[in-house]
């Protein structure tokens, strides 16, 4: 029951806190500091109503000292602290690469991978139409192997990477299957 964050992202954070004052007997003083640079020290006053806070426009993996004074006129009430460090910038694929392509399978990878992706989405179907298939792949993982295609056809392919953060970000690119063997 003491000062802590929820739903960081990688540019802001929810504080929440225990109610100490009311709006009566005073306010906070909220200072939040990059720990690698004490220079940019903000501090912003709360009203003694509040128990949470949107802290926003802070700096991706970064880790904030954050400290939370209660300015009481009835009673002395100590600081409290916590430390949040801020999620990785959240970027999306910047390549969709397609290799080995064969009648009926094709290679796709994709970069970078980033530590703070749960998992990749492959979109495929061919074009034009819109029967979508989609394969999900842990993210550690930059590539896979997309199978069971019709030979001699494009296909839509969309890397999907889903951040720890709920957000998802996507690039696209088309991949062609080779001609089928006679006799198939």
């Amino acid at each position: 029951n003491r000062l802590h964050a929820t739903d960081v992202t990688s540019s802001s954070f929810r504080l929440l806190w225990p109610q100490l004052l009311s709006q009566e007997t005073g306010y906070y003083t909220l200072e939040y500091t990059p720990k690698a640079e004490p220079a940019r020290k903000r501090a912003q006053q709360v009203s003694g109503a509040l128990t949470s806070l949107v802290l926003s426009d802070l700096a991706p993996e970064t880790t904030y000292e954050v400290a939370l004074i209660p300015e009481s006129n009835v009673h002395y009430f100590p600081p409290q602290t916590a430390r949040v460090t801020t999620l990785a910038e959240e970027i999306s694929p910047v390549q969709v690469l397609i290799s080995e392509a064969g009648p009926h399978s094709f290679h796709v990878s994709w970069a970078p991978v980033l530590d703070s992706v749960v998992s990749y989405q492959i979109l495929y179907g061919p074009l034009p139409g819109n029967s979508v298939k989609v394969l999900e792949v842990d993210g550690s993982h930059n590539s896979t192997v997309v199978e069971h295609l019709a030979p001699n056809t494009t296909y839509l392919v969309t890397v999907t990477a889903v951040y720890r953060s709920g957000k998802e970000k996507s690039l696209s690119a088309k991949a062609c299957t080779q001609e089928g063997e006679r006799g198939e």
